[in-house]
């Protein structure tokens, strides 16, 4: 049987076939998110239905491809578009993009979503930087035979959220005047939205937002030794919070309006990662 990593080293082969660019920064723009995709200087477009051992994203908002090229003269690959476990992937599957842009040699994954709001001082068009996460509720990309190309069977999971690039994030935000805020995510199994039931259990066991994406994307990055931001877009107050119905539609359209900061925040933040001085930022 082949292996995980002989999959995705195929993968990659087949991408460098295409484009040759060697990314330092992967990307991945969550539901709405997708518009900064513009702030791209592109050089190559590769949706992923034409890269074969790649799932296909089939949920509306995400154009599904992997778009290369510059944002403050950082090479970068995006992730314009995701896939999720409950379109009916694997959690193998859908970490299987950001293994890739690893493989390919970004050495820092930023990590974007559309999440709702579980802190009661959290409101639509927020931006938090997320600081952990709980991923107990989904299955663990890292389960399953263990390949050492991708990190080791028992990765610690201290910090899977890097420290240095929280520093740079907020730094990011300080210089174009967004309020950058903190918390824990949540990632759910989707694709119903939560009950307020599921939303006050998340509130106990220590979410500040939740989402249905992401987590096991920075358990598979971190693990493969990556270092790892995370960005949502607050797009709704969690059910319960608020008498509005929830629906993808209003995650779209509230997500399309906080987009002028969100592009403000993430192409300062890469142009901070292309500065000489980032590597030596501590918190």
């Amino acid at each position: 049987m082949s292996s995980e990593f002989t999959r995705l080293s195929a993968v990659t082969a087949s991408v460098r076939e295409v484009c040759d660019l060697v990314p330092r920064v992967g990307l991945t723009l969550g539901s709405g998110l997708g518009g900064f995709a513009e702030h791209i200087d592109v050089v190559a477009r590769m949706p992923y239905e034409r890269i074969a051992g790649l799932p296909i994203s089939t949920i509306e908002g995400h154009a599904g491809r992997y778009v290369f090229g510059f944002v403050s003269g950082v090479p970068i690959v995006a992730m314009d578009g995701r896939v999720h476990c409950y379109e009916g992937y694997s959690a193998a599957d859908v970490v299987a993009p950001v293994r890739v842009m690893g493989l390919l040699g970004a050495r820092t994954i930023i990590l974007t979503n559309a999440a709702g709001g579980v802190a009661y001082d959290f409101d639509p068009g927020d931006l938090m930087l997320i600081t952990d996460h709980i991923a107990t509720l989904v299955p663990s990309p890292l389960a399953g035979a263990h390949e050492v190309e991708l990190g080791p069977r028992f990765p610690d999971m201290t910090e899977v959220y890097t420290p240095r690039l929280r520093v740079l994030a907020h730094e990011a935000a300080r210089e174009t005047g967004i309020a950058l805020k903190e918390g824990v995510y949540l990632q759910m199994p989707g694709p119903a939205y939560e009950t307020p039931a599921e939303v006050r259990m998340a509130a106990v066991l220590g979410a500040d937002a939740v989402g249905m994406s992401t987590a096991i994307e920075a358990v598979a990055a971190h693990a493969m030794g990556l270092e790892v931001a995370g960005i949502s877009c607050i797009t709704n107050k969690a059910a319960g919070l608020s008498s509005a119905p929830l629906s993808h539609v209003e995650v779209q359209a509230v997500a399309a309006r906080a987009s002028k900061e969100f592009a403000s925040l993430l192409g300062n933040l890469i142009g901070l990662l292309g500065s000489p001085a980032s590597s030596r930022r501590a918190p």
